[in-house]
């Protein structure tokens, strides 16, 4: 049995079931939706590259290194976006939670804070991940701060780490939270769900 399996986590309304190729148009469509591939510190395809990103991301199913959800609103079906665990290291008891993007029209609702905690809730009390990591653009600020919103800490900063899509190459900040941190950052995440928007 694998460290990390298929599964279907919902809450609030929000649905994160394993990705699919036949998630391509309802992908396509939540990327669409504020043109996100023009943010350069994305990873966001373009409409033409759907299929093959989600190619990609269950090659590394397969590979054992990243399990790919679409994000779908559960009263109306529309997929609003994706996450995935990645760099799974099962002897570790490790995952990192990424390859995160959803349509700007659910960006700064329920909808990413909902992901997180059901992801987090997964690995640390499902799973009993030891750590989960997060890692992403010097240059998202947004991202940081969303990250650093769920409790995560600040690990530091691999400098010339990997490249853009414009061909420029990025620092990636890293971030993790250990399983002892997990209550409290839990407490958290649902005292921000249920706060007014």
């Amino acid at each position: 049995m694998a460290f990390v399996e298929p599964v279907e986590l919902r809450a609030r309304g929000v649905l994160l079931t394993p990705l699919t190729l036949a998630h391509e148009a309802g992908l396509r469509a939540a990327a669409q939706d504020g043109e996100l591939w023009n943010i350069r510190v994305t990873s966001v395809p373009e409409p033409e590259n759907t299929r093959a990103y989600i190619e990609q991301a269950l090659a590394m199913r397969d590979a054992g290194s990243r399990m790919p959800f679409a994000v779908v609103d559960e009263a109306s079906g529309q997929l609003l976006g994706t996450s995935s665990y990645h760099d799974i290291v099962p002897a570790l008891k490790r995952v990192e939670i990424g390859y995160t993007w959803y349509a700007r029209s659910v960006q700064r609702s329920h909808v990413n804070t909902t992901c997180k905690l059901l992801l987090l809730t997964h690995a640390f009390e499902t799973l009993g991940a030891a750590v989960v990591g997060w890692r992403t653009d010097n240059y998202n600020f947004a991202s940081q701060r969303a990250i650093e919103r769920l409790g995560a800490k600040k690990d530091g900063v691999i400098r010339h780490h990997a490249p853009r899509r414009d061909g420029t190459v990025r620092d990636t900040v890293l971030y993790s939270m250990l399983a002892g941190e997990w209550p409290e950052a839990k407490a958290q995440l649902l005292y921000l769900l249920d706060q007014p928007r």
